[in-house]
């Protein structure tokens, strides 16, 4: 048989997914493992990459044993998470964890930073807003906070860079996860220099760039002999998981919109350009092939769920298990639209887009005395879904408008948070058949970096989709009056945030 198999590796928030793809985008084998998000203290959101490695060799070896006998793999494409950083030394060992995209520890760096440069001047060259998730203020926390890990580091990297390390023993950052830095020059493709003076690294300190579509090198005998792949495959580098959404969901022509929720939660339009809003509410990232992603992300979504269903209802699920919805969704459904009246702003981790309010903090709003665990849990449904309106409707006024609304992400198996998030939108929604978007995605790369396919509108075509849910009216109605008092909420808990961020900080 030949070489016509390709793998995707989607190294993700909390765990790592591999498929077997055919060139013909057709899912032989799925294989997941979890690692933990580790946050043991106030705004730290950190990974082992050591247990992520482990986790991705494992899902690799598992996806291997299920190719059908005499198939090949042609290569494998792989996905991570954006925004991380994870410092090495001069032997290549990681020195301690990972921040993650969820980490907002560096938010005084984010003051300083917005004095010593011109935010929107920075914002135009690289797509990002200052913001604690991205690398400059995070670099900066190193340098200001950790000072021996500063010091010690020989090369600022992330979690792809690793991965693709320990994959072929070469380090590279694909230009898509670079691009969602806040380091790049996205006009220029090279690291921003007069950005990386202010914070007190040379561009010699960071991967080298290189295209999404590139073969980095071959499976080192070490990966080999632990994912039972030949040594020699090809690794194609990859991009982000965000975009990579986008083209596994087959959402990347003009007007076609992703919305996303997972762990956190996305809205994405892909475009030919960098496209820039007027008040920065969007950024922009590359894709692959001359292909951009403009989106918006909040940093709350199935993670606000998994959270209040671990320590708020009365019936635990299957610890750890962040796509299980079915026991609060249990106690959602027992509430009727609007939650009796409670209205939730799932902050729990800070606030990215569309006002990159890392103090922001969750508040349950309007509880009395006749309100019950299912109002609570159907508020965080309905909170995140506010989220993601208030992120869709900057887009649109950015980058839009969308013609079309794709979902993707762990909460298209739940019809019931499908219709909602409908209602919501005032939209109807298009659902991908396939799930691991971000896996496929990569996949989709690895067979476009060795000629498989020969385009990423020719990816997109392949993928197939079906009619989701339309919008109810009578819930829209009920929504739109909610909705409006979130933001009145929201925007009269500015000098609140700030407050109780500077305190949760304080009392550690």
């Amino acid at each position: 048989m030949s070489a016509d198999l390709v793998i995707g590796l989607d190294v993700g928030t909390s765990g790592a997914r591999a498929i077997l793809l055919t060139a013909d985008a057709r899912i032989l084998a799925v294989a997941q493992r979890t690692y933990p998000l580790h946050t043991p203290g106030p705004g730290r959101a950190e990974h082992d990459p050591d247990q992520v490695v482990t986790a991705a060799m494992d899902a690799l070896g598992e996806v291997a044993r299920s190719r059908p006998v005499g198939a090949s793999i042609a290569a494998i494409g792989v996905s991570t998470i954006f925004h991380s950083l994870l410092a090495v030394n001069s032997q290549g060992v990681p020195i301690g964890r990972s921040m993650s995209w969820a980490d907002t520890r560096a938010r005084h760096q984010v003051e300083r930073l917005a004095r010593q440069a011109d935010p929107k001047l920075l914002y135009r060259r690289t797509g990002c807003p200052l913001h604690p998730m991205y690398l400059p203020a995070k670099i900066l926390w190193l340098r200001e906070v950790a000072a021996e890990a500063f010091t010690r580091a020989a090369l600022f990297g992330s979690l792809k860079d690793e991965i693709l390390f320990r994959l072929t023993g070469q380090r590279a950052i694909d230009r898509s996860v670079a691009s969602a830095t806040g380091l790049l020059d996205l006009e220029r493709g090279t690291w921003h220099e007069p950005l990386l003076e202010v914070i007190g690294i040379g561009a010699d300190q960071l991967p080298p760039i290189v295209e999404p579509t590139d073969i980095i090198g071959g499976l080192t005998p070490a990966a080999a002999s632990l994912t039972g792949l030949p040594a020699g495959t090809p690794i194609v580098a990859g991009a982000g998981d965000g975009v990579l959404s986008s083209l596994g969901a087959g959402a990347v022509a003009p007007g076609q919109m992703t919305v996303m929720i997972g762990t956190s939660g996305a809205a994405r339009l892909a475009v030919g350009r960098p496209v820039f809003d007027a008040q920065a509410r969007t950024w922009c990232y590359y894709l692959a092939a001359g292909r951009w992603i403009a989106g918006a992300a909040i940093n709350n979504g199935g993670l606000a769920c998994q959270w209040v269903r671990d320590n708020l209802l009365p019936r635990r699920a299957v610890e750890g298990n962040e796509s299980d919805f079915e026991t609060i969704e249990a106690e959602a459904r027992r509430a009727p639209p609007g939650a009796g009246g409670i209205v939730f702003l799932p902050f729990l981790t800070g606030e990215r887009s569309p006002y990159w309010n890392a103090n922001a903090r969750g508040i349950i709003f309007g509880l009395a005395a006749h309100h019950g665990p299912h109002h609570v849990a159907r508020s965080v449904f309905e909170g995140v879904c506010f989220r993601m309106r208030s992120i869709v409707d900057a887009l649109n006024e950015a980058a839009g408008p969308a013609r079309e609304y794709r979902a993707t992400g762990g909460f298209t198996r739940s019809t019931f948070w499908l219709q909602m998030l409908a209602d919501v939108l005032g939209q109807p929604l298009v659902l991908p058949r396939i799930e691991e978007a971000s896996a496929v995605g990569a996949a989709a790369l690895a067979a476009l970096g060795t000629g498989l396919v020969p385009s990423l509108d020719d990816i997109a075509a392949r993928v197939a989709v079906d009619a989701g849910p339309s919008p109810d009216p009578a819930h829209r109605a009920v929504y739109d009056r909610l909705f409006r008092l979130y933001m009145d909420i929201y925007w009269a808990n500015q000098e609140a945030f700030a407050r109780i961020a500077e305190i949760q900080e304080d009392l550690g």
